[in-house]
């Protein structure tokens, strides 16, 4: 039983495009496919990053609309998985525009940040592919329970802050600089790369049970969203660190 708590990475989404023993789905393949979205988030990234430290205003229409499409992209592909090789880097495209000009934001506002956001997050990537493939942490039944409740604790706290927001309530333990909310957000950075570790074992997972080619994307693009999330979260964190020496 593999079940991530990433909800676009989970044994069901591949035991529901059944077995394809002519064209299976490849470890290989899934690492070509990821790399390939990663260059359709930088130079897109790379596009909203200049736009906004030479034009910051006429940036926000690109910030907006890579926000948007990428959480129509996001779930057009998690219910139409067999359109994942068009609608996967399409959601990449997006997520780039997004991130790049978000990026630009932190940065003017606490220079080198964005840089050691990118080196942290690479870091995190290869150390908790590390930790998998030797398996030092193995996504047991009671891990992946763990890492299951505490996203969508997360998930849960995003949300209702995201409501309050509306009514002009701010949660300083989520948004502040305090050591508290330091603590939280470390936490919060912890468990996204645990999630690594579980979408590792639900790509194995697929490749094993011989999944379709097309779940390449598809868990390529699984993996892309924890990243995402990752990114955006050590760029908080660092950012709570910045505001404080300052």
């Amino acid at each position: 039983m593999m079940n991530s708590s990433n909800p676009t990475l989970s044994e069901k989404a591949f035991n529901s495009v059944g077995v394809d023993n002519a064209k299976p789905m490849t470890l290989q393949g899934t690492v070509n496919k990821s790399a390939l979205l990663l260059a359709l988030v930088l130079l897109p990234a790379y596009f909203t990053w200049q736009k906004f430290m030479t034009q910051s205003a006429s940036a926000m229409p690109w910030v907006w609309g890579g926000l948007i499409g990428g959480m129509v992209f996001c779930l057009v592909t998690c219910f139409k998985k067999e359109w994942s090789a068009v609608t996967a880097p399409l959601y990449a495209v997006c997520e780039g525009l997004f991130l790049g000009a978000i990026s630009a934001m932190y940065e003017a506002q606490f220079h080198g940040i964005v840089l050691q956001a990118v080196l942290l997050t690479t870091g995190t990537l290869i150390g908790m592919l590390g930790l998998y493939t030797t398996r030092i942490i193995q996504p047991t039944k009671k891990f992946m329970m763990g890492v299951f409740a505490a996203t969508a604790g997360i998930a849960l706290t995003y949300l209702i802050a995201m409501v309050l927001s509306l009514f002009g309530i701010k949660l300083g333990f989520l948004y502040g600089n305090s050591m508290f909310s330091i603590g939280i957000s470390f936490v919060i950075v912890i468990v996204a790369a645990l999630n690594l570790i579980i979408d590792f074992g639900v790509i194995e997972y697929g490749v094993q049970s011989r999944a379709p080619k097309y779940m390449e994307w598809y868990a390529s693009f699984g993996l892309l969203v924890t990243l995402v999330w990752l990114y955006l979260e050590i760029l908080r964190l660092l950012s709570k660190f910045a505001s404080r020496r300052d």
